[in-house]
């Protein structure tokens, strides 16, 4: 079995990170981390190696340098070996751009099983496994809650919780996965997993090494940000004193502002 978790490396939101001239992220001003979401899809992973250790899982990246940092950490948490794409020209790629790289290494790495997170921390899409598994022509299951393959290993199952039901579905393998936040806590890396880390094969590849030519990424990109505008500051609210008057003022208020 061969598993291949997609990741990705996210701005570190606690570093307040700004955009520049080309209103992409300043990826130089932030700091960086592996999303927090993804972090689940590589448990999943982790999950399905500890049941069957015969299974070998490779992680997954496109992105900047610094993104082999967020490579390191999955693998310090377990797995295989890890690929990062990495090339100046998938700057400012959006999700479509983004899939079609994710696609073409995923191609050539050949998994069993494609495994993603339900959305990245920074862009929030949710929609790349879709395209991963549009791409790849394989069938797709997402939004699991919980993750499980055949003992036979020919298909796997998921639950999923609908807004009204909880969902079972199947599919044949090779297929394209995507977890939920719910779908187990994520393993802390340990001492040992971080030092043997270092030492996992960490390959990386270009577009060149893809066949994915330059000028259907990046600036070809079909999504583009025209203007960004700065969150207002909050202001301070009223304070209104119930003197017995509370519940008019109240719903004067909704009223004035059509929420009632």
């Amino acid at each position: 079995m061969k598993i291949v978790v997609c990741v990705k490396y996210v701005p570190d939101l606690s570093s307040q990170p700004g955009f520049g001239a080309d209103h992409t992220v300043d990826r130089e001003g932030a700091g960086g981390r592996l999303s927090e979401l993804d972090e689940y899809a590589v448990e999943q992973a982790l999950q399905i190696l500890d049941a069957a250790p015969d299974t070998h899982v490779t992680h997954l990246t496109v992105g900047p340098a610094g993104a082999a940092e967020a490579l390191r950490k999955a693998l310090a948490m377990g797995g295989h070996a890890a690929v990062h794409v990495d090339d100046d020209a998938i700057a400012g790629s959006d999700a479509p751009a983004t899939a079609l790289v994710l696609a073409a290494a995923l191609r050539r790495l050949s998994p069993d099983l494609v495994l993603c997170a339900m959305a990245s921390t920074d862009g929030g899409t949710s929609v790349v496994p879709a395209m991963l598994a549009e791409h790849l022509e394989l069938p797709q299951l997402t939004f699991a809650n919980e993750v499980a393959l055949d003992p036979g290993g020919g298909t796997v199952r998921i639950r999923r919780e609908a807004a009204r039901a909880t969902e079972h579905w199947e599919a044949a393998l090779p297929a394209v996965v995507s977890v939920t936040d719910r779908s187990g806590e994520p393993r802390y890396p340990s001492f040992k997993g971080i030092m043997a880390a270092k030492k996992k094969s960490l390959e990386t590849w270009t577009l060149g090494d893809l066949g994915v030519p330059a000028d259907q990424v990046g600036a070809a990109s079909r999504t583009v940000v025209d203007e960004i505008t700065a969150r207002p500051a909050r202001v301070a609210g009223t304070a209104v004193p119930d003197d017995g008057e509370g519940g008019r003022l109240l719903a004067g208020f909704l009223s004035t502002h059509k929420f009632i």
